[in-house]
Parts: structure tokens; sequence; C-alpha cells
């Protein structure tokens, strides 16, 4: 089997952009924003120029905000790589992206539901509204895999592209699969990464009718649970280069950290569950983390569960919550996790990490970061 590298990373989020302002956000509260959707916080993405990773202003027209922070970041990792301007190896990477779906147009949305409830025929109303007021495009970037797709475009990330969904699940499952075809000498390198916009009132309201949401002045993830438990949205996006340390070697890059091992469940949960898993997924992968980067909801209960376990795992190793950094990111939060815990890595400050992601409803994750 071979090694697994981390060479590139590309973030970006309610900190700014880029790996140093997220290291740094590590200690503080993230920004929030209290009043757009209140009662609900979220972490709004901070202002980028759209132009220095997505040049033309047509390729920017036609996506969505999720799009859009997901091809800035990946073309930040590309960057970060230093493969950015190398047609012929970008032309053999493999994409992997953890997607969810498209957005959604609200103005047409009211006007069906205003209708809707004075129609003769509802069903009818509803196919002929849809069919004539939806735009074509619309229904294109209600596809996951238009991220993918417009990453190629502006990019030319073309060696082969797959998108993943499931939520946190999703994230955490790119990059197990990225590396697992890393290791078993099938790819040699890939870029792997999710995006996620918070800033949207239809998740809001889904997640609300859930009861998922956190409904007070920002508090940080670990005291949210003792509190009601709940999660703060944070639009966000990440992307790492993988590859082969030979590869990485042959070319000159320098790798900023390993991925040692990659575990996922889908537990049925119950509780005690989520402890359970946590064990046997930090088991599967060995290692003595001397830091942990944690991507809990602040859900109640889940949330407990984790911390609990995390005592006996990494019994006095320090624990960075990425909610308290960027806010949850759904797809984008096992990324960010293995880019802050990359980055603790590179900058000597530790040597083995282990980086978790419990979703909020179902899905548990481990990842074992470690020194290259």
């Amino acid at each position: 089997m071979r090694d697994v590298v981390i060479t590139g990373i590309g973030i970006v989020s309610c900190a700014g952009e880029g790996l140093d302002v997220h290291l740094s956000a590590l200690s503080g509260a993230p920004n929030t924003d209290s009043e757009t959707f209140a009662p609900f916080p979220v972490h709004p993405v901070a202002a980028l120029e759209w132009d220095r990773q997505i040049p033309k202003k047509s390729d920017q027209r036609q996506m969505e905000a999720w799009q859009k922070l997901g091809c800035y970041a990946a073309g930040l990792a590309l960057d970060s790589a230093g493969v950015k301007e190398d047609a012929e190896l970008k032309g053999r990477m493999q994409l992997i992206v953890s997607a969810g779906g498209g957005e959604r147009d609200y103005a047409v949305d009211g006007q069906i539901l205003s209708g809707l409830r004075n129609a003769e025929n509802p069903g009818v109303f509803l196919n002929e509204r849809l069919m004539g007021d939806l735009r074509p495009t619309l229904f294109l970037a209600q596809l996951s895999n238009l991220l993918a797709g417009n990453i190629s475009i502006v990019h030319g990330v073309t060696g082969g592209s797959r998108t993943f969904m499931g939520e946190e699940s999703s994230g955490v499952d790119a990059i197990r699969i990225a590396r697992e075809r890393i290791a078993s000498g099938q790819d040699d390198i890939f870029l792997v990464g999710g995006a996620y916009n918070a800033e949207r009132p239809d998740v809001l309201l889904i997640y609300e009718m859930g009861g998922f949401l956190w409904k007070k002045p920002y508090q940080p993830v670990g005291s949210r649970a003792s509190d009601g438990g709940g999660m703060i949205l944070g639009s966000a996006a990440c992307f790492l280069v993988l590859e082969s340390r030979e590869h990485a070697e042959k070319r000159g890059a320098k790798a900023l950290a390993a991925i040692a091992g990659v575990a996922s469940d889908r537990s049925r949960r119950e509780p005690g569950s989520i402890e359970k898993a946590l064990h046997g997924l930090s088991k599967d992968l060995s290692g003595k983390p001397d830091v942990v980067i944690s991507g809990a909801t602040g859900v109640k209960g889940i949330t407990d569960e984790e911390q609990a376990a995390l005592k006996d795992i990494a019994p006095g190793a320090p624990v960075h919550a990425t909610g308290d950094v960027i806010g949850h990111a759904m797809e984008a939060q096992a990324p960010a996790g293995v880019a802050l815990a990359a980055g603790l890595i590179a900058s000597n400050k530790a040597s083995d990490a282990l980086v978790t992601s419990v979703g909020h409803w179902r899905g548990e994750g481990a990842l074992r970061i470690i020194k290259a």
C-alpha cells in the first residue's frame, strides 16, 4: 500500500480564505450573522474576489452560491499544490466532490405555492407552472454533479469525476475513496472536497423542522448541548489535493501531512451508539492522537456522547471544533477538519491528529492525519 499525502489545501468560510487565517481562527469566536435569518444565527462566508479563481463573468453568473464557493476553494487547492498551470497533470487528475442539492428560485416557489391554494386542479397547475416558470438552467442547477462539472470547466481538472451525496458522510467517504484508490495504486492524484451555502431560507426551514437548529446567540459547539443543543450552519468550502508520496516527490511537491486512515460507519442511532461507533472507528485507525479536530454539530445527545468518547480515545489532547471556526458546513465539514489537522501538523503544532465527523442525523466518520 502506498502512502497518501496532502499537498494542497483550499478553504473559504466566515473566517476568510486560505489555511493560515483558519488556523488563526481556532482561537476566538467566528463571524456570526444573527439578524438576516433570525432567530437562526448563521456563519456567512467572507467577501471573496470571485475573479481570482473564476475569471469569466459568464461562468460566475451561471453558478449558484455553493458552486461558486466550491469552485473558488478548488482553485485555491490547485494553487497550493502548485499544479494550477500544469494542464497535463490536471488532465489525469481525478475529482471527487461531496455535494447536496441545488438551490431554489424563491420567487417562483412563492408564486406557485400562492396559486396552489385556489387552483381548480392543483396537480395540473403545479406541472404547468413548473414547466413554464422554471428556466431550463434551473433544472440543470439542481444537479449535484454540476459543481464537479464547473471545476472541470473552470480549472481543467478532467481526469474523471464522481459526486457523492449524503450530507456529512459524503465528505468522509469522498476522502476515504480517494485515499484508497491512491494507496492501492489505481490513481496517483485526486482533488477532493465539498461546498455548502448556509445562507438559504429553504435549508434553514428543513433543518428547523427536524429540530436541529440553534436559535440563541452564538455559543461554542461544546457548550450548546447543555442548553438544549443545536447547530449553527456555516457557508464554506474546502478542497484538498491528495497524491501518493512517490508522485508528490517526483514532481517536487511538499507534503503538508499524510492520511494514515479513514473509517466510516452508519449506526442505528440510539443512546450510546455514538460512543460505541467512535470507539470502534478510532480503534480501526490506531494511533495516539495529540490533537482532535471535532466535526461535532452541537446537537444534544450526539455531541455529549462524542465528548465522552474523546476523553477515552484521546485523553489530555486539545479538542478543536470545526463548528467554532466555520460553522456546520455539512458536506464540507470533514474536508475542512482534515485541512485544519494538516495545517497544525505542517506547522509542527501536532504530529498525530484525529478528525471526527458525527452527522446531525446519520453517519459517523473518523480520519487519522499524521506527519508526512
